[in-house]
C-alpha cells in the first residue's frame, strides 16, 4: 500500500524479481516511490522543498521522519551522484560558494525544478548504489 498526495490509500502490483547472484527476491519500485517509503515522491518532496508545502496529507511524526531522514541522507546521496557524474562522464555545475541548503547541495546535480527528488533517487536505486541488503553486495576474493 502508498499513500498519494491526498492522503488516500492505494494499491500497487509491484514485480518481484530473483537475484541469481544472492538467491534472493527483490521488489522492482515504480517512480513514484521512495525506496522504503510508503508515501508519493511528489508528498515528500513538498515538505522537503523550499518553501515548504503545507498541504501534505501526512501527520506531523510523519513529516519529521522525512526531514530527519532527508538531512541524514543528503550528503551520502550527493556523493553517489557526484560519483555517477565521474562515471558516466556527465557535466555537473560546480558553485563557487559554499551551499546554503541541501536542496542547493543536491541541485548542482538534479536542478530545483518539480520532480527532484525522483532524479536523485533513480539513478542512485539504478546504479545499485542504494544498498537494501549489505548481504547482496558480491564480495569476491582477489586474484593472486
Amino acid at each position: 500500500m502508498w499513500y498519494k498526495g491526498c492522503g488516500e490509500r492505494a494499491k500497487l502490483i509491484i514485480r518481484r524479481l530473483h537475484c541469481e547472484a544472492c538467491e534472493r527476491i527483490h521488489h522492482e519500485l515504480p517512480d513514484l516511490l521512495v525506496p522504503y517509503k510508503r508515501y508519493a515522491a511528489e508528498s515528500i518532496e513538498g515538505v522537503l522543498s523550499e518553501p515548504e508545502r503545507t498541504d501534505v496529507a501526512a501527520d506531523e511524526s510523519t513529516i519529521y521522519r522525512w526531514k530527519s531522514w532527508f538531512f541524514a541522507w543528503v550528503v551520502y546521496a550527493a556523493g553517489c551522484l557526484q560519483s555517477i557524474a565521474i562515471r558516466f562522464n556527465l557535466p555537473v555545475r560546480n558553485s563557487s560558494t559554499p551551499s546554503q541548503s541541501a536542496l542547493h547541495y543536491l541541485g548542482r546535480f538534479v536542478g530545483n525544478a518539480v520532480g527532484w527528488l525522483a532524479r536523485v533517487v533513480r539513478p542512485i536505486a539504478n546504479s545499485n548504489v542504494w544498498v537494501t541488503d549489505p548481504f547482496c553486495i558480491p564480495v569476491r576474493a582477489p586474484l593472486s
